[in-house]
């Protein structure tokens, strides 16, 4: 009796076909590009790649699919290869990353740590947080149910723990298999975000850092040495730095948006990152005016901080998500995954009873 064809679905068969691909295109830059000396050559060696990239997530509509690949790919991996061309960024080492560590270090959002540390305190307590903010990711989805009845700041409130904890805990499992893969210790990718006490800090030092670690070598630093020679060594060099690192961020935030909703951008979350930008610029620069002299009581600045971030984010990151419907999509994909989930379980238990 002959077996019934395996039905695959559209897009886990697009997932597959679009990472086999940037796998290969890992392999030709860590085996060809690699040989070719930094500089003008290589980038030209990665252009194929760089220009590859961007219309492969376009195969996808899933948000929880499509989105980080996205990230991934088109922000993240080509960032890295740009500075690979000029021998810089993660996929640079001396000496040169084995294959496997390449490719995972270029195509998912991790930082080896250079130089593995003892255990801290917060590294035992990430075990216990991890399951605790699936089941409060859990309840927020469960919530949504009940969007009717429930008050608009309410919603607004649900949406940032949903788009904080989505996220963290999307790069944390990405980064599992890498870590047991290459038996190395990686770097944090949130760091508590709630617990930041100012802009910089939130930004800077807690909020997705897989970010900021690739924006400080492309955006940050180039322009930071550029306006140091223009302005000198004072505060003011900073400000366009800081400037031009948040404007690379909501313009990638566009490109995410666009790819999610494929509508026409209104650059309300590009102005949400040039305001946050402003706002760190000035913070940085009082920083420096007033020194350690005064300073506000950390559950004054962290209750402003993320205050801040709250209200500016209903104002200026939301509205594009919602205009477009990516929020109800991606509340539609937990109950379809839900309901797959609960038909598989239930098959399994009934083929083995």
């Amino acid at each position: 009796m002959s077996k019934k064809p395996v039905m695959v679905d559209p897009e886990i068969q697009a997932l597959t076909e679009i990472w086999l691909t940037a796998i290969v295109s890992l392999i030709f830059c860590h085996q060809i590009a690699a040989r070719i000396p930094s500089g003008a050559a290589r980038l030209l060696s990665v252009l194929p790649v760089i220009y590859l990239f961007p219309p492969l997530p376009l195969r996808l509509s899933s948000i929880h699919l499509g989105g980080p690949t996205i990230f991934y790919l088109v922000w993240l991996g080509n960032f890295k290869l740009l500075l690979f061309s000029f021998n810089q960024g993660p996929l640079s080492a001396t000496p040169p990353l084995a294959l496997l560590r390449f490719i995972s270090v270029g195509l998912l959002p991790i930082k080896t740590k250079q130089t593995p540390s003892p255990e801290s305190s917060s590294d035992h307590k990430r075990p216990i947080l991890l399951p605790l903010k699936c089941g409060l990711l859990a309840v927020i989805v469960a919530l949504y149910k009940y969007r009717e009845f429930l008050h608009p700041y309410l919603i607004t409130a649900l949406y940032c723990c949903h788009v904080y904890l989505g996220v963290e805990l999307i790069l944390s499992i990405t980064a599992l298999p890498a870590r047991a893969l290459l038996g190395v210790e990686l770097e944090p990718q949130f760091d508590e975000p709630y617990l930041a006490t100012s802009l910089q800090d939130f930004w800077g030092r807690r909020w997705n850092l897989m970010v900021t670690s690739i924006l400080r070598p492309t955006v940050y630093h180039p322009v930071r040495r550029i306006s140091t020679r223009i302005l000198g060594r004072s505060s003011w060099a900073l400000a366009p730095a800081i400037l031009a690192t948040f404007l690379v961020s909501g313009l990638m935030h566009e490109v995410i948006y666009y790819y999610m909703s494929r509508a026409s951008p209104t650059w309300e979350v590009t102005g949400f990152f040039v305001l946050h930008g402003v706002c760190v610029a000035a913070e940085v620069a009082l920083k420096k005016a007033v020194g350690g002299r005064w300073q506000l009581h950390r559950a004054v600045s962290g209750t402003l901080t993320v205050g801040f971030a709250v209200v500016t984010g209903a104002w200026l990151f939301f509205p594009q998500v919602t205009r477009n419907g990516i929020d109800t999509r991606a509340i539609n994909e937990y109950s379809m995954i839900a309901r797959f989930i609960a038909e598989r379980v239930g098959h399994n238990l009934i083929s083995t009873s």
